[in-house]
């Protein structure tokens, strides 16, 4: 029997109950202390682990202490010092790019809203939301890798597209918690529903699982 979408937001409900009980006081695994090292935290973490870029951008954000400072500087000095995060021409490339947009278009500080954000060089709508939650307080449903996973494990998609499953989540998850059910979902991934071998006897949401009950 296909379950219904009233059922879907229950069990959702259910499930931040528990993981909230299982990952108290969880917080952005980035460290930032402004919208815009937010910003180039999230752009640096693309194909990157956030314990390497929360070890960089220390060094990184002492270097180039505010957005001018980034978007004045060198793009072979930026590329070294962002190096160690990978595909770092690129990211460099943006990075300096966005700098300079949120100077010219916004006045240099980053926009508060979603349609202005995607504007910006190296920013989609999963780095939109994690800045507008993280940053702003304003709910979003970043979709990363572990999201995409777990979510169409879970049942509550059938998409693979990030923005299907986005908005998908939108419907289920009560607007408050789009940004801590995120968050929560995504360290989930990290710590215990693994990509090559989900450790469902241990979960702390198998009951809500349809994938883990049936492992178990």
């Amino acid at each position: 029997m296909k379950e219904t979408v009233c059922s879907k937001r229950k069990r959702v409900l259910a499930m931040l109950r528990f993981l909230r009980k299982a990952y108290p006081g969880l917080r952005c695994a980035i460290h930032f202390s402004n919208p815009w090292e937010l910003l180039v935290a999230t752009i640096l973490s693309a194909q990157c682990t956030d314990k390497m870029v929360n070890k960089v951008t220390p060094v990184l954000f002492k270097k180039y202490p505010d957005i001018r400072s980034v978007a004045d500087a060198v793009p072979k000095d930026f590329e070294k010092d962002i190096r160690s995060t990978g595909f770092y021409k690129n990211k460099t490339k943006n990075i300096l790019a966005s700098a300079r947009e949120v100077l010219d278009r916004f006045g240099g500080k980053v926009p508060a809203r979603m349609e202005d954000l995607v504007t910006l060089p190296g920013v989609g709508r999963k780095t939109a939301n994690v800045i507008l939650g993280n940053a702003f307080g304003i709910p979003g449903i970043s979709v990363d890798t572990h999201m995409m996973r777990i979510n169409r494990l879970l049942g509550l998609t059938q998409h693979t597209d990030p923005v299907k499953i986005e908005f998908d989540l939108m419907a289920l998850v009560p607007h408050k918690d789009w940004t801590a059910y995120s968050s929560l979902i995504i360290h989930h991934g990290r710590v215990r529903c693994f990509a090559r071998r989900p450790d469902c006897l241990h979960c702390e949401i198998l009951k809500f699982c349809p994938y883990g009950r049936s492992k178990t």
